[in-house]
């Protein structure tokens, strides 16, 4: 499923409307340029799930885990940049079946850890610039993003996920 999201406020209600399909033991997989809205994302899964704390890039601690505040599971966000593969992602003692797990660039680390997932792919317009900038927030320029959904495994079979917002 490809999409065309139009700013980082849609990106965000983005992120909140998927909150609603995931579940327990889920797995999202973030990829794009640095920018693209993967945190922007992220936020809005966080704010739909009601998790506990601001939702920032983990990029200095790889993963940062917050609690829901009202008995659901809980969101861990990891930033996976750093790491080499899937041993690596494995050693981060990441309890999986007991949380929504979305992993900013952990396309190809997924071998053994689980066998359905979500592929959400970000583009941003080609010749945006990252160059000099200090926040985060200023990456995520309010300007049109291709977002594409690929489902990997059972889980996601085409009854389980009829309509993508």
């Amino acid at each position: 499923m490809r999409s065309i999201v139009a700013d980082s406020q849609a990106m965000h209600e983005f992120g909140m409307q998927l909150a609603a399909r995931l579940r327990t033991g889920d797995l999202v997989v973030l990829t794009g340029p640095l920018g693209a809205g993967k945190t922007t994302l992220t936020r809005g899964l966080g704010e739909g799930l009601h998790v506990r704390g601001a939702v920032t890039s983990p990029t200095f601690v790889l993963a940062r885990t917050h609690p829901s505040t009202v008995d659901g599971a809980s969101l861990v966000h990891v930033d996976a940049y750093r790491l080499s593969g899937a041993m690596e992602l494995d050693d981060l003692d990441i309890d999986f079946a007991h949380s929504i797990v979305v992993v900013e660039w952990g396309r190809g680390m997924l071998d053994g850890i689980t066998d359905s997932w979500l592929d959400i792919e970000i583009e941003r317009p080609t010749g945006a610039s990252t160059a000099d900038v200090a926040a985060d927030a200023d990456l995520d320029a309010d300007e049109p993003r291709t977002v594409t959904i690929t489902a990997h495994g059972p889980r996601w079979s085409p009854d389980a996920w009829p309509n993508v917002p």
